[in-house]
Parts: C-alpha cells; structure tokens; sequence
C-alpha cells in the first residue's frame, strides 16, 4: 500500500508541500491557436453588419481584431491573423453566396465556389496588413496604421475590373442617427468613424479614447439635427413581383406571363402617378424599340436586350411617355463579375475556353454592356437618376446622377438571384445612397424590398414579403441641390484614413503592452 506524506496527493497527481505553492509558470495555459483566435475575431465583427442592428458594438468587436493583429512578433504573424479574421468574417456575412452559386450552376456542391472570394477579400486586407507591419515596428503604432489601411482596401474595393465592396463597415451604423455624415464623406465616412474609434481602444490610450468619444459625439449630434428636405411630390407606383429569378433565366417562365401579371397590377392608377417596373422587366432581341406598346407609361422600367454572341446584351432602364415612346436608355453602370461581366473576355477570349467548352455555352451570350456614363432620364420635365440592381453599392453611380440634375433617385432591381440576409443587405445598402445625396430613392423590385426610402435614410412605405405580385403607390418629393458628399466624394473620408495612417506612422516606434 503506498504511503502517503503530508503535502502529497494520490500517485501522478503534482502537489506542491504543504505551506508551499506550486509556480503556475510550471503548469503551461492552454491557449487557443491563433487562427482560432482570429476567426473567433472575424465572427464576432460580422455580428455587428448588416443586416443586424448591433452597429454600434463594431468599434468594439474591430478594437479587438485589431489589438490582436497589432501584438504578432513577425510582418506574416500580423497578415495571418488579418486573414482569417477577414476570411471568417465574410464567409459569416456572406454565408447566402454559397446557396447563390449552388442554385444559379443547379449542383449544391458548387456552393464551395463561394470560399475562393471569401479567401480573395481576406488576402486584400492581409497584404496591407503584411506591408504595415513592416513600415511600423510597434504594436501601438500598429494598430492605428492597420485601421488606416483598412479604410484604404474598403475604398479600393469600389474600383477596378473585381469591385465587390460588400461588406463596407460604415453601413453598421445605419440603425443610428451616425450614418447621416454620410452626407459629408459617403459610407467610407461612416467607416472612418468605426476604424478611428476602434483604434483608439485598440491603443488603451485614454487621451485618444476621450478625442475620439468626442468625434463621435459631435457626429452624433450632426445626425440627430438632420431634418428632411422639402419639394413637391410625385405620385409614382411601384411593384414588388415574385417571378422566379431562375425561372426567367432558363426561360421557363416567359415574358409574357410577367408583362401580363405586371399590367394587372399597374392599372387603375391615380392620376399623374408613373409606374415604375423591375430590372429587366421588358426585354427584346437586338436593340432598345422606340415604341413599347405593352408598357401602360408613363413610367420607367427595367429593360433587357439579347444580342447575338460575340456582342454583349444590355442591362437598362427606359423612360416611356404616355404614348408608348421611349424618350431615354441609362445602361447598367457596373454589371456583375462573373454574373454579368467576365474581366478580360475580349482581350483574352482564351482565358474562359475551358468553362466554355466544359458548358458547351458562349459567355459572351450572359455579358452585358456597362455604361460609358450615366445620365439622368427625363419625364414631364422631371429627371429620375435611374440605376439597376448592383449599381445601388456603389456610391459614385447615385453621386453623378444628383450632380447632373437627378431630383429622384429609382432602382428597379432583381433581388430573386440572393437569399437571406442578402436580400436585406441590398436594400440596406442603398438606403445610404438616399442619405448621401439627400434625395428620395424609389425601388421597383422581385423578390426584394420594394417601396419608398425618404431622404435620412428613411423606409417610409415599402413591401418586403408576399407571394403574388403587389402594387404599392408611393408620394416620393422631389429634391435639389447638392450635399458636400456630391461635391467632394470620398475625399474626406480619404483624408481621415490618412490621418490614421500618420498617427500609426508616428508611433512606430512607441511600445504597448503585450500581455
């Protein structure tokens, strides 16, 4: 029988003497690897997106993402971490991508397709974070020229062949009257708030807490005096369809069927009210008509034009008079990559041979033109800065419109091609636009939110569900004039993320603790 001595335990258990205590440094923690950590990071900002309304926990959940980054010993350490924060945190926002793909290619599995741009967003901000780490030594420095950088790839992600600028941090403050300096500096604004504030806890520098708390406040106080503008109304109807997106796309729901339901639901009308129809609601072969005898105008309506491959088809929406005359086009200004758009097609057709031939299809027959410009469509003396679907995240297409005259911004789109939270995405996304050109929006959708948005930001009458085609008439006003955001663009939310980047700059060598 084994003997025990005081200050001992049963054979293989480790106690210290009696009266001593055992050094914890002897017994190693148990830690998360630091993928896990950061992932769990990514997971936790995404939480706080759209379309959840914990915007204003963000500052809070990046603060943290951010801290941990700064503390890596090495450059790739610091970009590792940026990647699978990044990575987590769009495969959880995006997560209804993965049941786009897997229905529009009409094989689940191919939902997998979904991870490669959830892989290609996390790589954006890893290589800024790989190169910041490499300019600023210290972490406290770090982590203000991380948040810095940050704002940059978000602006970047609105330019070029490949823009996907979804997500954008500053639409989480859109359930708060903070969003309204979107007018002053657009969504990336409203995304220098978050980055500024989450640095300064990232920092544990009380000063820089106590600074920013002030920003905060003052842009708060901004957003609680915004009242809205006042001009004359526009009775317009708009419609909410339930057309299989799909459906239409293989053609097993035919256009005829939809203009015939669309007709029902846009007569009677009260007087001098516009119809306004969905992306693509009217199509043709060849060419835009200059009559469209089965649209009841006057109104604006999504339209759609097939053209024999290698020419691209056209995205668009027409304004139609009361005698059937078309009397203007505005081209899709950016179709969707991949969806609509192949980068490259025409400088290198060989570079999609092999889809083309694994599909036995022409993708030239699914691409669409873009538009040179955009232009504001003018009826009854009357100009609707008119946009389709995806351009609507996209700030610039809405900006150009109101600085050419738009008193009325419209989006006929086509939500049916997202699922979940997708849907409430896109809609949340172009409310902004509202707000940071100060004007109406009027949305004409299938299978989306469809209705009017005043000019805060505001759903004032919107259909969301149902399962038949719904007509809603909407009393939208007519606006003017033009909001700092129209005259500058990003340009102050640019010359914010540079003052980030210069305050991590001048810390460089400043230390912050690492425990």
């Amino acid at each position: 029988m084994h003997a025990l001595k005081i200050g001992e335990g049963p054979p293989g258990e480790c106690r210290a003497p009696y009266g001593q205590v055992l050094d914890s440094a002897s017994m190693p923690r148990r830690r998360l690897p630091p993928p896990a950590v950061s992932a769990l990071l990514g997971v936790a900002l995404a939480l706080t997106l759209p379309p959840l309304p914990t915007g204003v926990l963000a500052p809070f959940a990046l603060a943290g993402l951010l801290w941990y980054a700064a503390r890596a010993d090495t450059p790739r350490q610091v970009a590792g971490r940026v990647w699978w924060a990044v990575f987590a945190m769009t495969t959880l926002h995006l997560w209804w991508l993965t049941a786009f793909l897997g229905n529009i290619f009409g094989f689940a599995p191919a939902g997998a397709l979904a991870f490669v741009l959830y892989a290609l967003e996390g790589g954006f901000f890893a290589l800024m974070a790989y190169v910041v780490a490499r300019l600023v030594a210290s972490a406290r420095g770090r982590v203000w020229a991380l948040a810095g950088g940050w704002g940059l790839v978000e602006a970047l992600r609105f330019l070029g062949p490949l823009a996907f600028p979804w997500p954008t941090l500053g639409y989480a403050l859109l359930p708060t009257p903070l969003i309204q300096v979107a007018d002053l500096g657009g969504v990336l604004l409203a995304s220098g708030l978050i980055l500024g504030l989450a640095a300064a806890l990232a920092s544990r520098s009380r000063r820089s807490v106590l600074t920013l708390g002030l920003v905060w406040l003052a842009a708060l106080g901004y957003g609680l005096t915004r009242t809205p503008g006042q001009g004359p109304e526009q009775p317009m109807r708009v419609l909410r369809t339930t057309f299989d997106a799909f459906g239409r796309a293989s053609g097993r729901l035919t256009s005829e069927q939809m203009v015939a339901e669309q007709q029902r639901a846009s007569a009677p009308r009260p007087p001098g009210s516009l119809v306004v129809w969905s992306e693509t609601a009217l199509s043709r072969f060849g060419t835009v008509p200059a009559q469209l005898p089965e649209f009841p105008g006057p109104g604006l309506s999504g339209f759609g034009v097939e053209r024999q491959p290698p020419l691209f088809g056209l995205n668009a929406v027409v304004a139609v008079g009361a005698g059937a005359t078309v009397h203007g086009v505005n081209l899709k200004a950016r179709p969707v990559p991949f969806g609509e758009y192949y980068p490259l097609y025409r400088q290198l057709p060989g570079l999609y041979r092999f889809v083309e031939q694994g599909t036995g299809l022409s993708l030239a027959a699914f691409s669409r033109e873009s538009a040179r410009q955009v232009q504001p469509l003018t009826l009854n003396g009357i100009q609707y800065g008119t946009y389709v679907c995806y351009d609507s995240v996209f700030p610039w297409v809405a900006r150009e419109l109101t600085r050419k005259g738009a008193q009325l911004l419209v989006n006929p789109s086509n939500d049916g091609w997202y699922q979940g939270w997708g849907v409430a995405q896109h809609f949340w996304m172009g409310r902004v636009r509202a707000i940071e050109t100060r004007r109406w929006l009027v949305r004409s959708v299938n299978l989306g939110v469809a209705g009017a948005v005043d000019d805060l930001g505001r759903p004032v009458q919107v259909i969301a569900s149902g399962d038949a085609v719904q007509a809603l008439d909407v009393r939208p006003k007519l606006l003017g004039g033009q909001t700092v955001y129209a005259r500058l663009g990003d340009l102050p939310a640019l010359l914010l993320f540079a003052v980030l980047l210069g305050l991590g700059w001048a810390r460089r060598h400043s230390t912050l603790e690492k425990s």
